[in-house]
C-alpha cells in the first residue's frame, strides 16, 4: 500500500486549515502559498473532502474552506480514506466481501488481514490536534 500525493497533500491541507481558520474562512490561494503546492492541484483534493463532509466551502471574495467539526474529531484516516479508498493492503480485502476464489484455502488471508487492522488501527488514532507542535 502507498498514499498518493494527493492523500498526503489532503492531510497536508486539512491541518494548514486546522492551524489557520481561527473559525475564518482559508482561501485556497492562502494555503497553496503556505504548502507550496499548486491551487489547480489543491482544488481537485479539496473537491473529494468538501464532497466527503469534511470542509465546508464558502464562494466570493470573502470565501474559502473551513473544517465542519474540531481538529481533535477528525483522524487521518478518515482524511486519507476521503482521497484514497480503503487502505487495504491485498485487493480482496478492499471489497465489503471478500470475492476471491482462493480466500477458504488462503494461507496469507489472515497475515493480510492483521495487516489491514493494524492501518486502520493506526491512521484512525491520530488526530489532526495530535499534529499541532509535531515537525
Amino acid at each position: 500500500m502507498k498514499i498518493s500525493t494527493k492523500g498526503r497533500y489532503a492531510l497536508r491541507m486539512m491541518l494548514d486549515i486546522s492551524e489557520n481558520s481561527n473559525n475564518e474562512w482559508i482561501p485556497i490561494k492562502e494555503i497553496s502559498e503556505r504548502q507550496g503546492i499548486s491551487i489547480k492541484y489543491l482544488e481537485q483534493i479539496v473537491t473529494s473532502l468538501t464532497r466527503a463532509g469534511l470542509l465546508r466551502s464558502g464562494r466570493g471574495p470573502q470565501g474559502g474552506y473551513m473544517l465542519t467539526k474540531l481538529p481533535e474529531q477528525y483522524t487521518a484516516g478518515e482524511i486519507i480514506r476521503a482521497i484514497e479508498g480503503k487502505l487495504a493492503p491485498v485487493a480482496c480485502l478492499a471489497d465489503e466481501v471478500n470475492l476471491c476464489e482462493r480466500k477458504d484455502c488462503c494461507k496469507t488471508l489472515g497475515f493480510w488481514q492483521g495487516l489491514y487492522e493494524t492501518i486502520d488501527s493506526y491512521v484512525d488514532s491520530v488526530t489532526l490536534k495530535d499534529f499541532a507542535g509535531k515537525k
